[in-house]
């Protein structure tokens, strides 16, 4: 007996499995309150889409059968051309599919407002990120120490982080923990994560910035209090530590870089990277102001008002050649 032969593309599914097996669903697998609300809301708006997505898959195929050439018992009806039912259901379904996900979409957007502290007792932790090429620069302000591409904080505890950037665009993104926020040059924008677990998480960004864009990752840990305390003492134990030369070192572009540990960095650094490219002439939203002038930050949807001045221009940051 002969054996029929097998479309050509099914010999395909192998290679397709075996992309498959390199795919990584971080997204989907959150350690963090914020990402699992997150994943909760993605997979309610596939569900929701699919009730319209699934039905017409099955009824594409049940028409093209029913009505096939050679099915003779088929309705056959060419002056036909309305109906109040399938005009209803066409319609009306749809209709409440994008109300819901609307109600969704408004409740989220202000409930996972990047912006918006999470309510916790525990005091949380602060973290200023410098998206640089091609590397992350850490600073803890409340700890008077910086790293490059790691950072560790205590497991079931906020952490409120200050982003900008030294460079171009970027995009600072923990996928486990959930919210990716951009990075900009001049322009400080805050994200609050906290992780629900102990765990090493990666972080990248996800924004194309250059050739050493693929390589602009680091390491997030979320850990005991004893163990963040003893990952402290490692930090201060370091030789190294980031004054402002050092730091016009660092910026220059570098490709995978190690991680780096700095026992003492200036207090004015994240401050002085903020302002460098401001001359006071712009028309950008301005926070309260420091020695340096006033703070550009971009508006979130909380409401909370910002006192605005842009009187006196900033001063060029310490180092800068602006």
């Amino acid at each position: 007996m002969k054996i029929p032969r097998l479309p050509r593309w099914t010999r395909l599914l192998p290679c397709a499995g075996l992309l498959l097996a390199g795919c990584n669903m971080t997204v989907l697998d959150p350690k963090g309150q914020i990402g699992i609300d997150e994943k909760n809301i993605i997979l309610i708006a596939t569900w929701l889409m699919l009730l319209v997505v699934v039905p017409v898959i099955v009824l594409v195929f049940t028409f093209a059968w029913k009505y096939r050439a050679s099915n003779k018992s088929a309705r056959y009806e060419p002056d036909w051309s309305h109906s109040t039912g399938i005009e209803v259901v066409v319609w009306l379904i749809p209709c409440l599919i994008i109300l819901v996900l609307g109600i969704i979409t408004w409740k989220s957007s202000h409930d996972l407002d990047p912006y918006k502290p999470i309510e916790s007792n525990v005091k949380p932790v602060t973290i200023e990120a410098v998206a640089l090429n091609w590397k992350w620069l850490f600073i803890y302000p409340d700890l008077g120490i910086a790293t490059v591409n790691e950072i560790a904080f205590p497991a079931n505890t906020p952490v409120n982080f200050k982003i900008t950037s030294d460079s171009i665009m970027n995009s600072f993104f923990i996928p486990q923990l959930g919210s990716q926020v951009y990075a900009m040059a001049g322009m400080e924008t805050k994200l609050h994560l906290i992780a629900n677990e102990n765990g090493t998480f990666d972080g990248m960004s996800a924004n194309y910035s250059g050739g050493g864009f693929s390589g602009m990752k680091f390491k997030a840990k979320a850990v005991s209090n004893y163990d963040f305390e003893q990952w402290v003492k490692q930090v201060r134990a370091s030789s190294s530590q980031l004054t402002l030369a050092d730091y016009s070192e660092l910026a220059k572009p570098s490709e995978k870089n190690p991680v780096a540990l700095y026992a003492k960095v200036d207090p004015q650094l994240y401050h002085g990277i903020l302002h460098k490219y401001m001359d006071g002439a712009g028309g950008a939203i301005a926070g309260n102001g420091t020695s340096f002038g006033p703070v550009c930050t971009s508006r979130n949807t909380l409401g909370v008002s910002q006192e605005v001045s842009m009187a006196a221009p900033a001063t060029p940051a310490p180092g800068s050649n602006s």
